[in-house]
């Protein structure tokens, strides 16, 4: 973990209300893994720092650096949507447990919510260099709000849903899953918690023994399981999400029992 300002290359909104921003962080990209995060400071104003997952690394140009993917849904992305090619943003991390591919898996199925795909466009391109093949279904409420297909590694399959149909399949990215469950060694998941709840509510006829790893995105206070915030009820007992996840397995969170 490592704490210190990171050079903002680029920022650009690539979806109505979502930015992409890339930062040099040599320290952070040297031992980031897929599905940590980083809690962000977003400017003098803001008390607390944001937890954002890492989207994506690339080392281009001998610069290390990394991406955020996030919606401006208050004061702290505000400002972090307004940051420039040459400002300073204070990061803390990488922090937390990440997904884990095995070794005798060869086919991952990625299941991406929404804003979702934020984590999954790092695991989708480290299972790629690992040589597996990867299977990305991607969901939004209309096309406008599915992720650009030119940021995603060209080499993983994409598959889309759209709740009202203007792209892809209609109807919820779920609904995809009795169609690619069988071919998966693995799935993995990030979204909503009614995307969760809907896979739950699957589980025992199509996600048998597949146990999907799911990104949990709730608030945090601190980041590092000091003030407790971010604590919920797993069939192992209470869990911090900030410490012990953002990865959990799919069937170990009470999902009766969570009020994200």
């Amino acid at each position: 973990m490592k704490q210190g300002f990171a050079l903002v290359i680029s920022n650009a909104q690539v979806m109505p209300g979502v930015y992409l921003i890339w930062l040099e962080s040599p320290q952070i990209v040297a031992e980031a893994k897929p599905g940590q995060f980083v809690m962000v400071r977003c400017g003098e104003e803001t008390l607390l720092r944001r937890p954002l997952s890492i989207h994506q690394l690339a080392n281009e140009s001998r610069k290390a650096k990394l991406a955020f993917l996030f919606t401006v849904a208050g004061k702290g992305t505000h400002w972090l949507s307004q940051r420039q090619a040459g400002n300073n943003i204070d990061l803390l991390g990488p922090l937390g447990s990440g997904f884990s591919i095995h070794p005798a898996s060869h086919n991952l199925l990625l299941v991406a919510g929404g804003i979702g795909i934020a984590p999954l466009c790092f695991l989708a391109q480290e299972a790629l260099n690992q040589g597996c093949s990867v299977r990305l279904l991607l969901g939004a409420s209309t096309a406008s709000q599915l992720y650009p297909k030119h940021f995603l590694p060209a080499e993983a399959e994409l598959i889309i849903a759209t709740e009202d149909g203007t792209a892809g399949r209609k109807g919820m990215v779920t609904d995809l899953l009795p169609d690619f469950v069988g071919w998966a060694d693995q799935i993995f998941a990030c979204g909503p918690t009614l995307m969760y709840r809907a896979m739950a509510d699957q589980k025992q006829q199509l996600l048998k023994a597949k146990s999907p790893q799911i990104s949990l995105e709730v608030g945090m206070g601190c980041g590092l399981g000091v003030c407790y915030g971010c604590t919920v009820k797993t069939k192992r007992g209470l869990k911090q999400v900030c410490k012990d996840g953002p990865v959990f397995d799919l069937q170990d969170i009470l999902w009766n029992e969570l009020n994200y």
